[in-house]
């Protein structure tokens, strides 16, 4: 009875670890299924932000090229003919001042003939004073009919001559001391010698030139605008002007050109430029230290601004030769979406067609995205105005094993 007790113990004993072992493979099999569909799901590729299309002010601009010139250059001869240049007082890059003596020339010969000049202006005033009192006499004699008509006129006469020659003394005597006066050459206005072509020791002519200079260190920016062009521009307009050398200044037009060139059907507009490049415009040499007349430049006219659409510069995505955005769907993915941009300001850049203006695009993390992935949007981090945000760290993470992808 015993032995019966304790065999029916066991197998109940072998029955509940059966059932006890059932159960564990039917819960494993079931926690199995239910892990099975979340394997099978696809996993984000890369967590994005993102942003939509803004309307936003682009300025107006408008492109062009043109030289760099003096705005006025002057030309500075000798006035004296043949006289010897004894002294050159200054040198290309000077910066002179009105009124400065730049050269002398020799006046030794120029000052003995204005002592002649001198002398014989003297002796012309004596002789137009005798002259002068014998007329007086003569005058006075008149009454008495001591002195004929004829002598009278004659005495009269002889005064008027007499006083001609001193005129004409003293004109000599001028014309000798402006000739005295022009041995100095001196500055027609203040500004930069541009070039220089007198040689100490060389007799020239009246009329060779000796100097070049820019007057008052002013110069100007020649812009090569279509016809099509010069109705959009107004003198008095600011211009961004950026020359060879990389400097970049703030000009304003002075002047449209009245004429188009015939064979290019281009105009010349007058750009005044600052009279220096640097904090210091009082000094017009630092002016042609920076931009030089003669140098190509470009620049760029402000004609106002106009509304446009635009979206962040980081939101783009060049590929072969085409820009992309990438749209987001309802279903988290993305759509590649071929886009044709126009203006940039600043960080953005204004969309011209492939977009609506209420589609949402991803922004950070664009530049690895391929079309139909799956993202997950991240937007904690605001997105601003320029379309700046910071990346959270899964997309950091993500985004070396996005781009080996």
């Amino acid at each position: 009875m015993n032995q019966f007790k304790l065999s029916a113990s066991a197998l109940a004993v072998v029955a509940a670890c059966v059932l006890l072992a059932t159960g564990a493979l039917v819960f494993s099999g079931a926690s199995r299924a239910a892990d099975e569909p979340k394997a099978n799901q696809p996993r984000p590729a890369l967590t994005v932000t993102t942003a939509q299309p803004q309307r936003t002010a682009v300025p107006l601009r408008l492109a062009a090229n043109g030289n760099v010139a003096a705005w006025q250059e002057a030309i500075i001869g000798a006035e004296s003919n043949g006289l010897r240049l004894t002294d050159v007082r200054v040198n290309v890059g000077d910066v002179v001042k009105r009124g400065q003596v730049l050269a002398t020339f020799s006046a030794e010969t120029t000052q003995a003939e204005v002592a002649q000049g001198r002398a014989s202006l003297l002796e012309a005033q004596a002789t137009a004073a005798e002259a002068a009192a014998n007329a007086e006499r003569a005058r006075s004699l008149q009454a008495s009919g001591a002195l004929s008509q004829q002598q009278i006129q004659q005495y009269t006469t002889a005064e008027k001559t007499a006083q001609a020659r001193v005129e004409a003394a003293q004109a000599l005597l001028n014309a000798q001391q402006l000739r005295l006066k022009y041995t100095q050459v001196v500055a027609p206005d203040s500004g930069i010698i541009s070039a220089r072509s007198a040689t100490v020791g060389a007799v020239v002519g009246a009329g060779t030139e000796l100097f070049r200079m820019v007057r008052k260190g002013r110069l100007e920016w020649r812009a090569e605008v279509t016809s099509t062009e010069l109705a959009r521009i107004q003198p008095g307009s600011k211009v961004s002007v950026t020359a060879a050398s990389g400097t970049t200044v703030q000009g304003t037009v002075r002047m449209v050109g009245p004429t188009v060139d015939p064979q290019t059907r281009n105009a010349l507009v007058y750009v005044d430029l600052p009279s220096s490049a640097t904090d210091t415009p009082a000094d017009p040499k630092l002016a042609l230290s920076a931009i030089l007349p003669g140098m190509f430049a470009r620049g760029e006219f402000a004609l106002g601004s106009s509304e446009a659409m635009t979206v962040p510069q980081e939101a783009l995505v060049v590929r072969d030769g085409f820009s992309y955005v990438f749209a987001l769907g309802s279903d988290q993915r993305v759509q590649q979406r071929k886009i044709q941009t126009g203006r940039r300001v600043g960080d953005r850049v204004e969309v011209l067609t492939g977009l609506e203006p209420t589609t949402a695009i991803a922004v950070r993390g664009a530049g690895f995205l391929n079309d139909g992935d799956l993202v997950r949007v991240s937007n904690s981090a605001p997105v601003g105005v320029q379309g700046t945000a910071t990346v959270p760290t899964a997309a950091k993470a993500a985004a070396p094993a996005s781009a080996t992808k």
